[in-house]
């Protein structure tokens, strides 16, 4: 971390002390300056919403357990807290996969564009969150670039309005291969500050051979008012130090008792830190116009080993960055909406170097040398400015209307030498080096996204909706940047996604229903070719159906239900050389049609609930060209929570009930299948005291 940036955290730290210094009164407030997505996409979109009391039954150790809730989600699990996820798309891998889809803390991105973490879950507090907001489909019109295939929002807990004196819980919890865990949270007035301080603390030595991790998680918010302005003061950050387990490779391994649970990489690991600071403030203007201003602070990083490539290189990265949300909210009789704009800065860098001389072929060693591999700094900027209108046509239409125009800016500097020679500038044999750094240049992209939708209301109690959105995401910086094969220069394009979809929705008493159906197409989608060039040649074509049902059976007995039934297929076709070509109208690879979860809850009385959960995986192609299927797999799990005192709770969950044995990825590489393994069954126990 850079001292400008510490200075300019404590700096914003000091804000509610001062403001609190002014004032004895405590005054209830409600910021909107940090938007939802569900103040967006209420009236239109695919949104699902975890309440905090779900999340908090949850308690998920990892972000798979809590998003298997969420039609059209699959977050695959890696290992420790790696992921890959899928939002109303196949499973996305590659260097810019995480540019296809937004994490928000708050409405506030957790990266800046262009410099995507694909484990990016991991620096949120998801088991303490006040909510999480889960949008599929293109939701670029509003937040970005990223936003490609959908975002995901998480709410930081924050102190009740009418807090009166210091509240909080303390919550201690253990589990299988010396798994603990400890959280709490302090919420106390300060003058006239209401402050809630939150933590989240883990540690495990991990299921698999040294695959243990330590996860650090905390965030501070400050609420109150100062003059005409409210505001609402966040600090967050998260730490991981993980022992990182490798794929099993084999015919099954998934289900071999022998290798399992080994890790044929011990030395592989992740250390990575992130912090973000931010404010929002907000007053109201003339003639019912709010006016809301956020400005952020973020700075991150991570050193990881890639186990995964021939020679192991080390690959470090971090970025820091600034940026200002400024919003415009206004309502009238018949119409409502939001216009603003979106700047920001980022200083971001990354360097790859190999220690040891790689094993294997003659052409792996000559071409992948010891020493460093890449070595460059990228300042990047972005500008936007955007706007959600809704119109009521009639007392039972509603018309919709959205867009954003944006533009990113990259000033690459290189270095190192320019070429694929080795670090001291000599050449490789075999025609060069794989890895390649671009000469010193300058890129920009401008983009533009929008979102025209109608709602009708068919009676109180149910409506219809129809609407078309488009979506885009420039490239990464390390698509553009990170080259391989003697490519000097990527001339990539923006993916592009446009989509179609209707929704019908119905609530009463006691049930809702949403069905949504959907036709998306993406196109100019970053791969690389045959000869290992970066290109933008990709278009897939996406069709098919989520829905969410709740139900109660009884007073005591509820039910829900969360099944997607989706086709993900290439509309090109390539080679892509190492034996594996893409043939148009196949399935794409790690896309299984199906996808579901389903909980049946019995709460017999006030102090004791149950609740038995059955999570569906299909089948799916683990290779492009479709040679080979994972058949998929069930999984069962029971959680129970009983109110041993007022303010004392007893909470017990056995994950995987059945002791499935299954793989939570599967893929074909160089001819050989690759697992990683679902964990075996696992019992939880925690206590928590509230004050």
């Amino acid at each position: 971390m850079k001292t400008p940036f510490v200075a300019l955290a404590l700096a914003l730290t000091a804000l509610p002390a001062l403001a609190a210094a002014e004032s004895e009164a405590i005054e209830t407030l409600v910021v909107s300056a940090r938007p939802a997505l569900s103040d967006a996409f209420s009236e239109l979109g695919a949104l699902t919403t975890l309440s905090g009391e779900t999340v908090a039954g949850l308690a998920p150790v990892h972000g798979q357990e809590l998003l298997v809730r969420v039609p059209g989600a699959w977050v695959s699990r890696g290992s420790g807290q790696e992921h890959l996820m899928a939002l109303r798309s196949p499973v996305l891998s590659g260097p810019g996969a995480c540019g296809a889809f937004l994490l928000l803390e708050d409405g506030i991105p957790l990266r800046p564009a262009g410099f995507c973490n694909v484990n990016n879950l991991f620096e949120l507090n998801l088991a303490q969150a006040a909510g999480v907001e889960v949008l599929r489909g293109p939701a670029s019109a509003l937040y970005g670039g990223t936003a490609l295939f959908g975002a995901i929002n998480v709410r930081t807990p924050a102190p009740a309005q009418d807090l009166a004196g210091p509240t909080g819980m303390v919550e201690g919890e253990l589990g299988p291969w010396s798994y603990g865990q400890l959280r709490g949270q302090l919420a106390a007035p300060l003058g006239q500050e209401r402050v809630l301080a939150a933590f989240d603390v883990v540690d495990t030595d991990g299921w698999q051979d040294d695959t243990g991790f330590r996860h650090r998680k905390g965030s501070l918010r400050a609420q109150g008012e100062r003059g005409a302005w409210r505001h609402d003061f966040q600090l967050s950050g998260a730490s991981l130090d993980q022992n990182t387990g490798g794929y099993v490779v084999g015919p099954e391994a998934f289900a071999d008792a022998t290798v399992r649970n080994t890790n044929a990489n011990p030395e592989a690991y992740r250390e990575a830190y992130a912090l973000r600071v931010s404010l929002g403030l907000e007053r109201d203007l003339a003639g019912g116009v709010t006016l809301g201003l956020t400005p952020y602070l973020r700075t991150s990083e991570m050193e990881f080993l890639q186990h995964f490539l021939p020679g192991k290189p080390l690959e470090e990265n971090g970025q820091d960055s600034l940026g200002l949300v400024a919003r415009l909210q206004g309502a009238g009789a018949r119409w409502r909406g939001t216009a603003g704009v979106q700047l920001e800065w980022a200083d971001t860098w990354l360097s790859q170097e190999q220690d040891g001389r790689t094993v294997g072929s003659a052409f792996l060693v000559a071409t992948r040398p010891e020493g460093k591999h890449y070595d460059y700094t990228i300042e990047s900027t972005l500008a936007a400015a955007f706007f959600d209108v809704a119109f009521d046509l009639s007392p039972v239409l509603t018309l919709v209307h959205s867009a954003r125009l944006e533009q990113l800016r990259y000033d690459y500097d290189n270095r190192m030498a320019d070429g694929n020679s080795r670090e001291d500038g000599t050449v490789c044999g075999f025609g060069g080096c794989l890895y390649t750094r671009p000469a010193d240049r300058k890129d920009q992209f401008s983009d533009q996204a929008g979102r025209l939708g109608l709602v009708y209301g068919l009676s109180e109690r149910s409506q219809l909706s129809v609407s078309a959105s488009a979506g885009f995401r420039a490239p990464q910086s390390t698509e553009l940047y990170r080259l391989q094969s003697g490519q000097s220069v990527a001339d990539l394009r923006s993916e592009f996604v446009r989509s179609f979809e209707v929704a019908y929705g119905y609530a009463r008493d006691g049930l809702s229903l949403t069905l949504t159906a959907f036709d998306q197409r993406a196109e100019d989608q970053v791969l690389r070719d045959a000869e290992g060039f970066n290109i933008s040649a990709g278009k897939t074509d996406s069709d098919g159906v989520e829905g969410q049902l709740a139900f109660d059976l009884y007073p005591t007995l509820s039910v829900a239900v969360q099944a997607t039934y989706a086709r993900h297929r290439y509309a090109f076709s390539q080679d892509l050389g190492r034996g594996e070509t893409i043939t148009a109208g196949d399935d794409v690879d790690t896309a299984p049609r199906w996808l579901g979860s389903a909980q049946v809850r019995w709460t017999p009385t006030e102090a004791l609930s149950l609740e038995l959960e059955n999570v569906t995986m299909g089948d799916y192609f683990m290779d492009a060209g479709n040679t080979a299927r994972y058949d998929g797999h069930r999984v069962w799990n029971l959680r129970g929570r009983y109110a041993v005192a007022d303010r004392l709770t007893l909470s017990a969950r056995i994950l995987n009930l059945a002791d499935e044995r299954y793989a939570e990825r599967a893929d074909l590489a160089f001819g050989n299948e690759r697992y990683f393994v679902g964990q075996p069954q696992r019992a939880h126990v925690s206590l928590r005291y509230d004050f």
